[in-house]
């Protein structure tokens, strides 16, 4: 009865053990993305706010600004 248990725990160490092998290798496929302004927008147009055009930093500046005041700020959406 104990050599049943040893002889599974030893085979379920092994499983575990080989598992950590079956990994494959990651690496980047063709050339990587150069970095890009904020402001650029990524060119999707849903993912567009009104009032926002893509490629101007002032409106990207101005967006913001406006959604730190009215959006995330606490104090001027409460009551």
């Amino acid at each position: 009865m104990k050599r049943n248990w040893i002889s599974a725990l030893a085979a379920f160490g092994l499983v575990a053990g080989l598992s950590a092998c079956g990994e494959n290798m990651q690496s980047l496929s063709g050339a990587p993305k150069g970095d890009t302004s904020p402001s650029a927008g990524t060119g999707v147009a849903s993912f567009t706010e009104r009032g926002w055009q893509a490629g101007d930093a002032k409106s990207w500046a101005e967006q913001l600004k406006t959604r730190a005041q009215y959006g995330m700020n606490d104090h001027t959406r409460s009551p």
